[in-house]
């Protein structure tokens, strides 16, 4: 039956055939068959019985007949029986057929009817060539692009060595065509739409129709999407014979466009010519596809935008795309031009801006934001999605009606840099997708000095854009109405499908990598062929004159009107004395700062919350919200342990967490838990999202049904990445500064992979660009004797970045914590008790800013029998606590204290153990410093001076050179004003975080506290 079934569809596009050139054919009384394959079938001298296979069409029929003759052989004509066991048997639909008896009530002369053998090959040519001709669209519309002009040079860097060329009309013969054929009308297909009205065209019509939509200024790549409708509707824009069509109106607006983007670069080029600007000469047409998309986007119903890009050409598109005043831009040329207070700064073009604005096209206002952005290239990308994300969230739009997100690309970034992989994998998941990205290549066919053949591997930068199965549209740059059409088709397709969408703009960088670089170096001939090569705005104007669209003289008039904007600015730029970044800010916080820019107050009320909340959020923590769900037997252990821990008044570090997040949520503040397995917790500590045993998918979140009107929690696992993830939730971060969002890392040490968004947005981005963000940052650390990986997160990285002065004591006033954290460029702290996790996590709400806070969590304190605090701890008027004293019998006789021990995190636990051990109690002293930075001197100067006799040492677990060693030490003796010496107790250096072997590991820990122990270690070394 498979064979049958194979051979009737192969025979399908014959009969469509046949119905085209008589469609008011009818039933005719000829067995199995009607008039006209009656007809065909005696002018193909093929035998009557056979009809029926031959009638595509008639494809269920012979079904039917297949199946009755399954039931009763006899039931059906001999010719019949005979080919059905035939084909049963193996034999090919050619063979298949033996000439029956004579058949009765025929005329005589079909009994001159030669057998189906004979005449077998006259009708498999005719399908073969219907094949063929359907083979050779889908050819074009998969293989066109090889072939189509997209590179105004000439030169083409896409190399399809490996794919050789399948269409065109020279090539018909691969597919068992000839040239003979190309004046055969053929039937068309289904699956294109270059016949427009018409169903049927010449083959040489249908090549040249193809050509013009898949092989001239516009390629296209979609034919790997696995969604017929997707690539139907791609198809229909694009075959769809005179779709590219403009009024005059839209082609004087291109125009006009054109002029902006040329003449902007060409006015900075003549004021400015030895300074770097990164210009978009060679890519003006950059500007009228951004408008495009969003004209288009604005029209159909999109309220926001937000955008990030590399610094090629982001003057350009702050000038005329995001309407900065052009004033505020040349302004940044001034070299005398001085800094405002606040932040250090950055250059002209990293800088980001937001706007509202009125769209002409659509007539409503629009929100755009261009996000600053380092040399880092693609760093910005998950930053846009994240903001786009929350965006979406705080506004309702759970489709991505109203907010979309832009994405601009370099060619050899787009293709080299893992961010942008990391980030497109984060485009459908549920907690990360914002509903589809533009993303436009500005694909200059070159890196700095490096050619594509050695910046890539694949032959198109875009490539990596098909793992998602994102469209891919290149289009020749030097064409702006192609670019234009492109780009509205690209706006359309996300507003469509929300899913991302790529244009590949080709084109070429005419000047080198900035404006001061010789390109002919490198790539002599592309620059030789480059200064050949006449402006896209002269070509494209040319053209419109040539068409009638408008005259010489209104061109020169509109290029002479642009020219007088950007005069009278460059006047108005001189009266710029200082450099006010804060206009400058792409995330704006209305109402939270005053009109000023600073804190409302700098104080920060107690973090505490009643007794009867703690205990109704413990309870809710200890529960199953929902009826008739079965949780793991495990679970409910937990879930038992936890209630037992409320009745007695007292939590560990999940349970002080959950205190947090749930008061924090009972306030209406948003939190937002993200991360590789954050839902449960890498070390099962956590269970914020419970799975019914019974059920699949069937969950529940306990943190949800905590009060009735209660902010959202929103707890999600991530993808296995650190660079996007922890990108996107900065991003989504700067959207609201009245949201809790936190990054969790599976393991501290993973945020290595995050460095890059570490160093140029989390610890220096208020510094160049005013922007404040209070994203937290959850890393597990402790040296547990589990090996080099997954022990340290490498606290000294984040300490050597942060910006208090160790050699300067600071001068104490009134609510000194507070401006010191004002002053700060991050939080560092690594606490040792769950009730100052809590303070910490609700302090970074209440303070009346925002900054970073990095958190090093613990492993083994998680559980830790003594690691537990009382809700006393937490109640009002209590507060985070910077450093907590020794509160043993040291404290009762401190002139006799012979040594203090200063430390942090998990070591401290280890430290009064040994202590205990070694009955010292009342000669030693362990003084905690919970926040590392901004350093607590007021509270360490206190306790110094609280122990005049006494040997001060710092103690960690980590190695010498790593830890927090190199950071305390001179702010302690800063604090002391050098006048007692700063012992180390801890592992020497290392290469390594950490030992492989649990048994050095041991002697290791042992070894540091007898150090910290031995009272006579240091004697005589000062």
């Amino acid at each position: 039956m498979h064979r049958l079934r194979t051979t009737v569809t192969r025979l399908r596009p014959l009969r469509a055939a046949q119905t085209a050139q008589n469609p008011s054919q009818t039933r005719s009384s000829v067995p199995g068959g009607d008039l006209g394959t009656f007809q065909l079938v005696r002018r193909l001298n093929v035998p009557v019985a056979a009809e029926p296979f031959l009638n595509g069409t008639s494809s269920n029929y012979v079904e039917e007949m297949y199946h009755m003759w399954l039931e009763n052989p006899s039931s059906v004509h001999k010719s019949w029986d005979v080919f059905f066991r035939n084909t049963n048997a193996g034999a090919p639909p050619g063979a298949a057929y033996q000439s029956p008896p004579l058949l009765s009530g025929l005329s005589e002369g079909l009994t001159r009817a030669q057998a189906l053998v004979g005449a077998q090959p006259n009708v498999e040519k005719l399908v073969k060539d219907h094949l063929a001709v359907q083979s050779l669209i889908r050819a074009y519309q998969v293989r066109g692009h090889h072939i189509a002009k997209l590179d105004p040079l000439g030169i083409s860097c896409v190399d399809f060595d490996d794919a050789p060329c399948i269409v065109g009309f020279q090539n018909v013969g691969l597919y068992g065509l000839a040239e003979s054929d190309l004046d055969r009308v053929f039937r068309l297909p289904t699956t294109t739409f270059i016949g427009g009205s018409e169903s049927a065209l010449p083959l040489r019509e249908i090549i040249r129709r193809l050509e013009m939509a898949y092989c001239q200024h516009i390629g296209v790549e979609f034919m790997f999407i696995n969604d017929v409708e997707q690539c139907k509707w791609i198809r229909q824009k694009f075959e769809t014979p005179g779709i590219m069509q403009f009024s005059l109106e839209e082609k004087k607006t291109l125009l006009a466009r054109m002029i902006r983007s040329t003449r902007f670069e060409e006015f900075l080029q003549r004021k400015w010519s030895s300074e770097k600007r990164f210009g978009l000469e060679g890519c003006e047409a950059l500007i009228p596809a951004l408008k495009t998309i969003i004209d288009k986007s604005s029209q159909s119903g999109v309220e926001s935008v937000i955008m990030g890009m590399p610094h090629r050409g982001r003057l350009n598109v702050l000038a005329n795309v995001i309407r900065k005043d052009l004033d505020q831009i040349f302004c940044q040329f001034d070299s005398k031009l001085e800094a405002a207070d606040e932040g250090s700064g950055d250059v002209k073009y990293h800088l980001g801006m937001y706007h509202k604005r009125m769209n002409r096209v659509s007539d409503r206002y629009i929100t755009m934001s261009l996000m600053a952005n380092p040399s880092h290239l693609e760093a910005v990308d998950p930053v846009v999605q994240g903001k786009t994300k929350a965006e979406q969230f705080y506004s309702g739009d759970t489709e991505g009606k109203k907010v979309m997100s832009v994405l601009l690309h370099g060619d050899a970034a787009f293709a080299g840099q893992g961010i942008v992989y990391e980030t497109f994998h984060l485009s459908d998941l549920p907690s990360y997708t914002t509903h589809g990205t533009i993303h436009v290549v500005v694909n200059n066919q070159i890196g700095f000095t490096t050619d594509p053949r050695m910046a890539r591997s694949s032959p198109y930068p875009t490539d990596v854009a098909r793992v998602v199965n994102a469209p891919i549209f290149h289009v020749n740059a030097d064409d702006p109405e192609a670019v234009m059409y492109v780009c509205s088709v690209a706006a359309e397709w996300r507003n469509t499908f929300h899913k991302d969408v790529v244009v590949d703009l080709v084109c070429y960088r005419r000047n080198g990598h900035n404006e001061m670089d010789e390109p002919m170096f490198t790539q002599p001939l592309m620059y030789k062929q480059i200064k050949k090569q006449k402006g896209v705005l002269q070509k494209f104007a040319d053209k419109l004159i040539t068409e009638g669209v408008v005259t010489t003289q209104y061109y020169e008039d509109e290029v002479v009107r642009y020219d007088k904007i950007c005069e009278d600015a460059y006047a108005r730029s001189k009266d710029e004395k200082i450099l006010h970044i804060k206009h400058w800010l792409d995330s704006p916080w209305p109402g939270f700062f005053t009109l000023e820019g600073q804190p409302k107050t700098m104080s920060c009320p107690s973090t505490g919350i009643s007794e009867d909340e703690l205990s109704h959020i413990g309870n809710v923590a200890a529960s199953v919200p929902m009826e008739d769900f079965t949780i793991h037997g495990g679970l409910s252990r937990i879930l038992k342990g936890r209630a037992n821990m409320v009745s007695q008044q007292v939590c560990d570090w999940a349970l002080g967490e959950y205190m947090a997040f749930g008061s924090l949520l009972k306030e209406g503040v948003h939190v937002r838990l993200s991360g590789q397995d954050v839902e449960r917790g890498t070390f099962s500590h956590r269970h914020h999202v419970l799975h019914d045993q019974n059920v699949d998918k069937r969950t529940c979140i306990p943190m949800n049904f905590i009060s009735p009107d209660q902010a959202p929690y929103t707890v999600c696992n991530s993808s296995l990445s650190e660079y996007g993830v922890l990108g996107f939730e900065l991003g989504f971060a700067m959207a609201s500064p009245n949201s809790l969002v936190l990054w969790e890392a599976q393991f501290g040490d993973f945020h290595n992979t995050a460095q890059c968004i570490l160093d140029q947005f989390v610890s220096s981005g208020q510094a160049k660009w005013v922007r404040q963000n209070g994203i937290v940052l959850l890393l597990p650390h402790g040296m547990e004797g589990m090996g080099p990986e997954h022990s340290s997160a490498r606290p000294e990285r984040f300490l050597q970045m942060c910006n208090d002065d160790p050699d300067v004591f600071p001068k104490l006033s009134e609510d000194f914590a507070t401006h010191q954290l004002y002053d700060c460029n991050w939080i560092v702290v690594n606490c040792s008790t769950p009730a100052n996790y809590f303070h910490v996590l609700r302090r970074q709400i209440l303070l009346p800013f925002r900054k970073p806070l990095i958190v090093f969590t613990p492993k083994s304190l998680l559980r830790h029998p003594e690691a537990k605090s009382s809700f006393d701890d937490m109640l009002p008027g209590t507060h985070f606590k910077r450093l907590i004293s020794e509160d043993g019998p040291a404290v009762f006789s401190p002139e006799k204290v012979k040594r203090v021990i200063f430390c942090t995190g998990k070591i401290y636990y280890e430290l009064i153990r040994e202590r205990k051990n070694r009955g010292m109690d009342d000669a030693v002293a362990v003084v905690r410093i919970e926040q590392l930075s901004p350093f607590p001197f007021d509270l360490a100067k206190a306790e110094t001076e609280r122990y005049p006799n006494a040997d001060l040492v710092w103690c960690q677990e980590e190695h010498k050179n790593q830890g927090y060693y190199d950071y305390v030490k001179p702010r302690l003796r800063t604090t002391i004003e050098r006048t007692r010496p700063i012992w180390y107790a801890g592992r020497d250096p290392a290469a390594a975080p950490a030992t492989g072997s649990k048994r050095t590991h041991l002697m290791e820990l042992q070894r540091l506290l007898d150090t910290a122990f031995n009272l006579d270690a240091f004697s005589g070394k000062f």
